[in-house]
């Protein structure tokens, strides 16, 4: 039994993904030096999984061997809303104000593969995240989605860069989109400009001097040379905000699970000043802010 790509990509909308394209799953060898290149410089910083798996993100016949087609998909979570929004002076990255996207997009991806075995009962597929060891703008641009900025996010001609990435791979074949080969950011370097600590150079980021790295990722206290957060508590999203891709086309997001929770909006200093860990349970139930815990978002607020 067989099953179309334009089947998929339909079903792939009906599931509510805004982005959709079908790769070839085969390697990627100018990608995989780059990223090993990245690993040695220790851009990575303490990201040790990153290295630990490289062989994987490199090669997605290691992580998958029946790897033949990888659907790449993008979901908008852009609400309309930004830091100005915010009662208090401490910014919180956008992409963690509603539910945890990992569990909404693998869901889907699952609902997906379920989906394609009504078709084709024998089929393997592996549903991917950024959690799993696969290059996801890597893919995405191979599906013809968008292309690599600057800042090294995914941007797309009719959304900005303002999209959750996921994969699901199959062990059969399809008809493939053709990859996104232009680099529209042309001579712009307006993320460049406006990262306050320089953690940007050209379509290359170093962790070590990343805000969204250090509030996020980064544990225990922080390196003396890196003791300005500039207000952010959770991510930061600054070199999105000044891209003129987001700036001008950028949609507005529907999704319930995206949606901001009541308290970053209203929460004042003092709220966040006062948080406790009771608080932090509460607040973050269901979140992608667990990451951080408890302890690495109270020393961004005592950072600030």
């Amino acid at each position: 039994m067989k099953i179309s790509s334009e089947s998929i990509k339909k079903k792939v909308e009906e599931l509510g993904f805004q982005k959709v394209g079908i790769a070839k799953a085969e390697p990627i060898p100018k990608e995989k030096a780059d990223l090993e290149s990245w690993l040695i410089k220790g851009n990575h910083s303490t990201m040790e999984w990153m290295s630990e798996r490289k062989n994987e993100r490199g090669d997605i016949h290691t992580y998958f061997p029946e790897a033949k087609s990888v659907i790449s998909v993008g979901m908008n979570y852009y609400v309309g809303k930004g830091q100005d929004d915010l009662k208090s002076d401490f910014k919180f990255s956008n992409y963690a104000w509603g539910d945890d996207y990992h569990d909404g997009l693998k869901n889907r991806l699952f609902q997906l593969l379920g989906w394609i075995r009504g078709s084709v009962p024998t089929v393997k597929g592996v549903a991917c995240v950024d959690t799993s060891p696969v290059m996801d703008k890597v893919w995405a641009q191979r599906a013809g989605l968008g292309w690599l900025g600057k800042h090294t996010n995914l941007i797309t001609q009719d959304r900005g860069s303002w999209l959750f990435l996921g994969e699901l791979i199959l062990d059969i074949d399809l008809e493939y989109d053709s990859p996104f080969m232009e680099d529209l950011c042309g001579s712009c370097t307006a993320c460049i400009d406006a990262c306050p600590t320089q953690a940007l150079d050209q379509y290359r980021i170093d962790a070590r001097k990343c805000i969204s790295y250090l509030t996020i990722e980064h544990r225990g206290n922080f390196p003396e040379s890196q003791d300005e957060l500039h207000g952010w508590i959770y991510g930061c999203d600054i070199c999105q905000d000044v891209c003129p891709w987001n700036e001008k086309f950028s949609h507005t997001s529907d999704q319930k699970e995206f949606q901001p929770r009541p308290e970053i909006l209203t929460w004042s200093n003092e709220d966040w000043q006062n948080l406790d860990e009771a608080d932090f349970r509460r607040l973050f139930k269901g979140s992608a802010v667990k990451r951080t815990k408890y302890t690495g978002l109270k020393r961004n607020i005592n950072q600030n």
